[in-house]
């Protein structure tokens, strides 16, 4: 009997794009704590109700991850799309990922999202907000996004997170769309008006 070998490759997620140009590709990205891509039900829902805003949209994936949510404003249409993430193997993956569509309106910053939101002077169409959901990044991220006017007057700001979990939103901040899928709820947000 063969023994198992103890040099297993480390285990990658898949996430596959589902609209746009690169609609089925499959791409591959590392295990990482927390990581955890937003959905296709989820991310289906999210871009049908972004349609009519996607197309020449620049972009901010603060929480990046998998790139799930940026890749598929590209794959539709975005303009550009930042994607933040901190860990060295995921940034590299992202990286990976974007040459292998042929990509060229993303960019991939190896940054703590609240760090990169504090000293960012853009202004975004679209923020996509997905950190661990264990994690306390939700408020001051909200925080930072509006104090530093991150998002544009007419901008959308789309927050996932548990849930069971309340998110606390900023005063100028109004929900305009409200849905969960299994343990996921998913906000679309918009400046009060």
């Amino acid at each position: 009997m063969r023994k198992p070998s103890r040099n297993k490759a480390p285990i990658e997620g898949t996430i596959r794009i589902i609209g746009g140009e690169w609609r089925g590709r499959k791409l591959h990205f590392p295990a990482s704590d927390g990581l955890r891509p937003t959905g296709d039900r989820v991310r289906e829902t999210l871009f049908n109700w972004l349609a009519p805003h996607i197309e020449g949209a620049r972009c901010l994936d603060a929480f990046a991850g998998s790139g799930a949510l940026g890749l598929e404003a590209l794959s539709r249409g975005a303009a550009h799309c930042h994607f933040l993430d901190p860990q060295r193997e995921v940034s590299t993956a992202l990286q990976r990922n974007l040459e292998l569509l042929k990509a060229v309106g993303g960019t991939v910053v190896p940054s703590s999202a609240l760090d990169w939101l504090t000293r960012c002077d853009e202004t975004f169409d679209v923020i996509f907000l997905d950190p661990p959901f264990a994690s306390d990044f939700y408020t001051p991220a909200l925080h930072t996004i509006i104090e530093r006017g991150l998002l544009a007057d007419t901008g959308w700001l789309y927050v996932e997170s548990d849930r069971k979990r309340s998110v606390t939103l900023p005063q100028e901040l109004s929900v305009y769309r409200d849905k969960t899928a299994g343990q996921t709820r998913y906000q679309l947000l918009q400046y009060s008006h």
